[in-house]
């Protein structure tokens, strides 16, 4: 068989993008620095990807990018970065992150934004600073797209950059804001490095204004990292709980922006505000945070035994208590963002169920948020609509259209294609998960196989059980957790370019 894609220039760019990730470590490096915690992890790590972008590079001088090799270079450098993201967490040595396979969870958790950890213990006793400031950063350079970086600031990768971009969002499209797509990058990336510092600001305003105690400079830095990521990660062991209920309302906007197709944003900075209110994915996305905080902040405003142990308000009969926290959490769940300002895990059966079906939801196309995505549920509903229609009318001519345009049927095909793979890898992954845990003797409820599975693929964090807010997937088998990496990163890339790569097709001449 002759193989057709040039699978050099796609591994040189993939260490184009791991020589340049040495950047990104000079922020844990001077943190370690500031904080006087030793400087070996970060400057072992900088020199180790400087060492293999290099060689990498060097297989093909002068790469030239197809839509095939874009597919492969796109799918690797995902997994490079990953492994790469490890090696801080190896090579400190601290507490449960310091083995192989958790390691490599972590990174991938934080890269792909998912926010799910196996910490046994989140808390700076037995972390660095430096190392939780990577963790948090990881997620951080995962959320807009580390590909999308790349081409926004490396020049080589200006040609080829549109089909770069569209095999790491595979889904509904990038819109092209400017001619160029290297311009379109940086636009993207500059409203979301313009939002993470106006959170920097307002949380560490609230701090020095003393609305915040626990909102230091430090968790002032690290937490808009995942929060316009939809990334999750907290340094704080109790998540947002940690914080006052300021904290919490300020958060919350944030988390909603983050699952907002970011060329809305543009536009409206443009002075263009309709694009954004005129959205029907906006406002299909809206109405879905509306419509599950109600349920929520129903159900826990009537709800029994809704105090948590470390909760120092009650919730039931509390009515900002009840909104604000309903309000939070189905904005993260929804956004995938994986926060938590209290643990769900005491919330009643009925509360939780609207939690799980609001993890199915996602974010907005072009957003940070993972999951299926409101815009393919838009289409889905207004296809059944139009087969319902088509039905009564069977001479009637009737497009599915979106944004007042309509949509051809090969977009439609690939938006079912996708939301029925989503499914069977769901289940897939549950039942591999229910599996290897009754292998090893862990005892595993259906529900946490399954809010596991859908977490881990959705890239949302935290599900329910064991792999609540509060808890971790660290009791987890190693055969469990390198099946959830590889959730993890599927759903990241959204399935298709990962399978794209399984096919003989795409390899032969």
């Amino acid at each position: 068989m002759n193989v057709r894609v040039d699978w050099r220039a796609s591994l040189s760019l993939v260490g184009t993008v791991v020589k340049y990730l040495a950047v990104a470590l000079v922020l844990p490096l001077a943190t370690a620095a500031w904080y006087g915690e030793g400087l070996l992890t970060f400057g072992a790590t900088i020199l180790l990807a400087v060492t293999a972008g290099t060689a990498l590079e060097r297989l093909d001088p002068d790469p030239d990018l197809g839509a095939r090799e874009g597919f492969l270079m796109v799918g690797l450098t995902w997994l490079a970065v990953a492994i790469v993201g490890a090696v801080p967490y190896l090579i400190a040595g601290e507490g449960t992150v310091a083995a192989p396979a958790n390691a490599l969870f972590e990174s991938m958790s934080g890269f792909t934004t998912t926010g799910a950890t196996v910490m046994g213990d989140i808390s700076f006793d037995t972390h660095s600073r430096a190392l939780m400031i990577w963790r948090q950063q990881t997620q951080w350079l995962g959320g807009m797209g580390i590909v999308v970086l790349a081409v926004a600031i490396l020049p080589e990768l200006s040609v080829g950059g549109a089909q770069l971009m569209d095999a790491e969002a595979p889904g509904p499209g990038i819109e092209k804001l400017t001619p160029r797509i290297a311009e379109t990058a940086r636009v993207l990336w500059l409203v979301y490095l313009g939002f993470t510092v106006l959170e920097f600001v307002l949380l560490y305003g609230l701090h020095m204004g003393g609305h915040a105690p626990n909102m230091t400079f430090y968790n002032a830095v690290a937490h808009p990292l995942t929060t316009m990521p939809t990334g999750g990660f907290s340094p704080e062991a109790r998540s947002i709980e940690a914080f006052s209920a300021v904290v919490q309302w300020v958060i919350i906007p944030f988390m909603i922006a983050a699952g907002t197709n970011f060329a809305l944003f543009w536009h409206v900075l443009r002075g263009e505000p309709s694009n954004l209110l005129g959205d029907s994915e906006f406002r299909t996305y809206a109405g879905a945070i509306g419509v599950v905080s109600a349920l929520g902040a129903v159900i826990l405003f009537t709800g029994p035994n809704l105090v948590g142990p470390d909760n120092p308000f009650p919730v039931a009969g509390n009515l900002e208590s009840s909104l604000r926290h309903a309000t939070f959490q189905a904005v993260s769940i929804v956004t995938t963002t994986g926060y938590a300002s209290m643990d769900f895990e005491v919330w009643s059966g009925p509360a939780q169920y609207v939690l799980v079906f609001a993890m199915f939801v996602g974010g907005s196309a072009g957003s940070t948020g993972g999951g299926i995505k409101i815009v393919r549920w838009l289409v889905i509903l207004k296809s059944i609509r139009r087969e319902l229609f088509t039905t009564v009318h069977p001479e009637a001519v009737r497009p599915v259209r979106l944004a007042g345009r309509a949509l051809d049927e090969r977009a439609l095909r690939g938006i079912y294609a996708f939301t029925l793979l989503y499914f069977a890898l769901f289940l897939i992954g549950a039942l591999l998960i229910a599996v290897d845990a009754a292998r090893v003797g862990l005892d595993l409820a259906v529900i946490e196989a399954l809010t596991a599975s859908a977490a881990t693929l959705g890239n949302i964090g935290p599900g329910l059980g064991m792999v609540g807010p509060m808890g971790s997937y660290l009791d987890f088998p190693t055969t469990s957790k390198l099946l959830m990496v590889g959730l993890m990163w599927i759903g990241r890339l959204e399935i298709i370019p990962v399978l794209v790569l399984l096919t003989s097709g795409y390899w032969r001449s």
